[in-house]
């Protein structure tokens, strides 16, 4: 199977489910539910469609049984409105990625509270040493405190050459 046809028809089924479950499906037990990315294997024999319910474990669950059992009305509709020989079996999966992605996003404000923590006790900081404490020149010579010597100063070196 062409991976182009099989792609175009897994957003055809996830746009078939999105309005299913927003027009048709009256369960109850359906929370806020969106429909955020679906699947279909190269035959065309299976659809997992990933979900997300906003709200708590509770009203997951339910959202997940409610799906479950309207799962035959959607399969039905979904073989009307794409008119494939055989319908796919449709699984739902809870998609844990917006949970990953406010994990994260909290992480990150985490982080940037504490830089500016940071940055306001750093304010008023001054260094411990010296402001350039790789430079000291303690010597009037020109030398520093390891013996070498200043850049641009040259010690008299010159020696008497002997004369025969």
């Amino acid at each position: 199977m062409d991976a182009a046809r099989a792609r175009k028809i897994a957003d055809r089924i996830q746009q078939i489910v999105a309005e299913m479950l927003e027009r048709r499906i009256k369960d109850p037990r359906l929370g806020f539910v969106t429909v955020t990315d679906t699947r279909i294997t190269a035959d065309l024999s299976d659809a997992t469609v990933y979900y997300t319910v906003f709200g708590s474990e509770a009203e997951r669950a339910d959202s997940r049984a409610a799906l479950e059992s309207a799962k035959g009305l959607i399969r039905s509709e979904i073989g009307k409105q794409t008119g494939l020989r055989h319908t796919p079996t449709l699984t739902f999966t809870h998609d844990p990625l917006p949970d990953s992605a406010r994990h994260i996003h909290d992480l990150l404000a985490t982080a940037r509270a504490r830089d500016a923590e940071i940055a306001k006790n750093a304010e008023g900081a001054v260094y411990a040493g010296e402001p350039d404490p790789y430079k000291t020149n303690d010597d009037e010579d020109g030398h520093f405190e390891d013996g070498h010597l200043e850049e641009g100063d040259h010690e008299n070196t010159e020696t008497e050459l002997p004369t025969s």
